[in-house]
């Protein structure tokens, strides 16, 4: 695991974590492995088929998480939002963000069609959280 959390802590003994489905993960241990790599072992989870079953990003959970500055969000609040153009057309749901070299990009998924959404302030206008929405102002070509 490549921790990417501002607070080792979350790392500790009986610290609890979200998986994107909303499953909750407690850490039974953690140590140091090969420089910026964690070895975590989470209770319940006893073989190597099991970890890999729970594979994947895993959160804080709301109630641990820090306040972020006005245009900040949490990658996992995102996850599920409608995602619309300015002038409202619906162009599907946040099914991922991935991490980029230059830029986050957000996955949006409509059916069997997808697109990857650059997560820049000129292309993705306004974010509400608590309305479950996003708003695109995309670049010619990015949704073809």
């Amino acid at each position: 695991m490549v921790p990417i959390s501002d607070d080792p802590s979350r790392w500790d003994p009986g610290s609890r974590l979200k998986r994107p489905d909303g499953s909750e993960l407690i850490v039974e241990s953690s140590r140091p492995h090969k420089g910026s790599r964690l070895l975590v072992k989470f209770e319940g989870v006893s073989s190597r088929p099991d970890a890999e079953r729970i594979r994947g990003p895993v959160y804080v959970t709301s109630e641990q998480r820090r306040q972020l500055s006005e245009g900040q969000y949490w990658q996992n609040d995102l996850l599920g939002c409608a995602v619309v153009t300015r002038d409202g057309t619906e162009v599907g749901e946040v099914s991922d963000i991935i991490a980029g070299a230059a830029q986050d990009l957000m996955s949006v998924a409509a059916g069997e069609r997808s697109w990857l959404v650059p997560l820049v302030t000129a292309i993705v206008v306004e974010v509400d959280v608590d309305g479950r929405r996003v708003v695109i102002d995309p670049p010619p070509g990015l949704l073809d």
